[in-house]
């Protein structure tokens, strides 16, 4: 099937959509065309990713890694990380990535879902290790400096430059193989392994789903490779036989310099990234870069500012681990808080609780499938009980609440878990912080449900500011006063520095939410400020 139709039009061929055959065809076809550029100023090209990926793969394989085999991955991003998930991939192998803030009682939890019998991992990390249960690990190899550990260690440099032969394949690696299991961000709970196999990862930012960003582009890796963002667009952008720039981490004061001198096109922003980026001072390199498009998500109402100022077209889409870009805008959209439409190939309902559709205009939770065989995930690793719960009635299950308009257009609600009740009302934490967010000293804002004396919920913030602002609770209240329903404003306040995010830049609200009304809370209750019917009331 190398190259060639498959029987099903919808699915193509190996050397579009799977990893070791997109190296090779790519080295072939475009060997001194730059693939990655780093912070380093390394540059890779088709040809050398090919050669430094064969040594990686010969090397692992060596070590006993097989084809179908999960290969566990700890690391830091960078090209070590990225050469490592090629690698694994090239010899039929199954990426299995770690979240790096993982240890304790979650670390063992991933190690033993895995299956992995090796380790790849910076050995910063080795000490997180000990005292843990790593019955599965046979063999650890390590990135960095040497380090002491009761398994096993292979030095990662020694693999990388292995002059063994590489082995045949028991048979071709296809389109519907695993390529991944990807953990989800376990701030709830338990973290889940999503099964994804390369069609699901090829649909999900490919170019029949992000048809805006093609092979001429060059896209800025900014998220953990741990995370859809950063494994999931390295990928695709192999797929498009494009290239990427690669940024350890997100870094508000280096971000420009760097999209310049690595003549970016294209990058993600993700939460609070593009409030950091509008809040630093405007300047007269606004518009001296290169992008011409820029991934927003959410979309608030500081895109258009975004695309004025830095003369980008914005887009959004909403998507998840688990799928595949449902739904996608078209650039600059001007409906605030739109997701966009439906992209072809999906089909997208709004359901209640019994699966049944809810009425236009009112809000359901969006479940998805696809017409591409494996265009999704293939459930959850070794989780029987969740997979079947997120599937069922043959529909995926987001657990996302939107709304749909007459003209076809989605809007994100809120999460089932984030959304809260108050006095009979019920209120998006998004739209909330959406109206925070805009108060012009406030970097960063979480909201969510604390327990009322009366019942149901009261609502809380907690705010970042911006670097030499101070926010003042009693202006910001009367600001969203004037901005919001009277339901919908705070009750409580709380400045922090920080807000605690996992390393993918996602707010744990559940943190927050188990902290409450710390003393350290502002409460306007206390102060007497009252809205709207609030001030009949009581």
């Amino acid at each position: 099937m190398n190259g060639a139709a498959t029987r099903d039009p919808r699915v193509p061929s190996r050397d579009t959509c799977v990893t070791r055959y997109l190296v090779d065809r790519w080295a072939k076809e475009k060997p001194d065309q730059e693939f990655a550029v780093f912070e380093d100023d390394e540059t890779w090209t088709y040809s050398e990713l090919k050669e430094k990926v064969v040594q990686l793969a010969s090397g692992l394989a060596e070590e006993g890694v097989n084809q179908g085999d999960h290969v566990a991955v700890w690391m830091f991003d960078g090209k070590e990380a990225i050469l490592t998930f090629f690698a694994i991939n090239y010899i039929g192998g199954v990426f299995v990535p770690f979240n790096t803030a993982f240890k304790g009682a979650l670390l063992e939890h991933v190690l033993d879902n895995s299956d992995a019998r090796v380790l790849v991992l910076h050995s910063q990390l080795i000490s997180r290790l000990t005292g843990a249960n790593t019955a599965l690990i046979e063999k650890l190899v390590s990135v960095g400096e040497k380090s002491e550990s009761v398994l096993p260690i292979v030095n990662f440099d020694t693999l990388a430059q292995s002059k063994s032969d590489l082995p045949e394949l028991v048979r071709p690696i296809e389109p519907w193989d695993t390529q991944s299991i990807i953990y989800t961000s376990g701030t709830t709970g338990p973290s889940k392994g999503v099964l994804s196999s390369y069609l699901h990862i090829f649909t999900n930012a490919g170019p029949e789903t992000w048809h805006f960003v093609t092979g001429e582009d060059r896209f800025l890796i900014n998220m953990p490779i741990f995370h859809i963002g950063g494994m999931g667009i390295t990928f695709v952008m192999l797929v498009r036989g494009g290239s990427i720039a690669v940024m350890d981490t997100f870094d508000t004061e280096k971000f420009w310099p760097f999209v310049r001198e690595t003549k970016t096109t294209a990058f993600f922003l993700l939460g609070v990234m593009t409030t950091f980026l509008l809040k630093q001072k405007p300047s007269e390199d606004d518009k001296n870069h290169g992008v011409r498009v820029a991934f927003m998500v959410p979309l608030t109402e500081t895109s258009s500012e975004f695309h004025q100022r830095f003369g980008i077209d914005v887009y959004t889409i909403f998507n998840m681990t688990e799928i595949s870009s449902p739904i996608v805008s078209t650039p600059n959209p001007s409906k605030r808080g739109t997701c966009g439409k439906a992209r072809e190939g999906v089909d997208v309902r709004l359901v209640d609780e019994n699966d049944c559709e809810v009425e236009l205009g009112e809000i359901g939770e969006m479940i998805v499938r696809t017409d591409r065989p494996w265009g999704m995930n293939s459930g959850y690793y070794k989780q029987a009980e969740a997979t079947a719960e997120a599937w069922r009635n043959g529909w995926f299950h987001t657990g996302d609440c939107f709304r749909k308009d007459e003209s076809g257009y989605y809007y994100f609600v809120d999460r089932m878990k984030d959304a809260i009740r108050r006095r009979g009302e019920n209120i998006s934490s998004f739209e909330v912080e959406a109206e925070v967010v805009s108060y012009p000293a406030v970097r960063e804002a979480a909201a969510y449900a604390v327990p009322s004396d009366v019942g149901e919920d009261e609502v809380m913030i907690a705010v970042a500011p911006v670097e030499g602002s101070k926010i003042d609770p009693k202006e910001l209240i009367h600001f969203l006063g004037e901005r919001m329903a009277y339901f919908m404003v705070p009750r409580y306040i709380r400045v922090l520095d920080e807000l605690p995010k996992t390393p993918s830049a996602k707010v744990m609200k559940v943190v927050l939410r188990n902290e409450g009304a710390t003393p350290d809370s502002w409460d306007r209750e206390s102060h007497d400020i009252r809205f709207g019917r609030e001030k009949l009331m009581n």
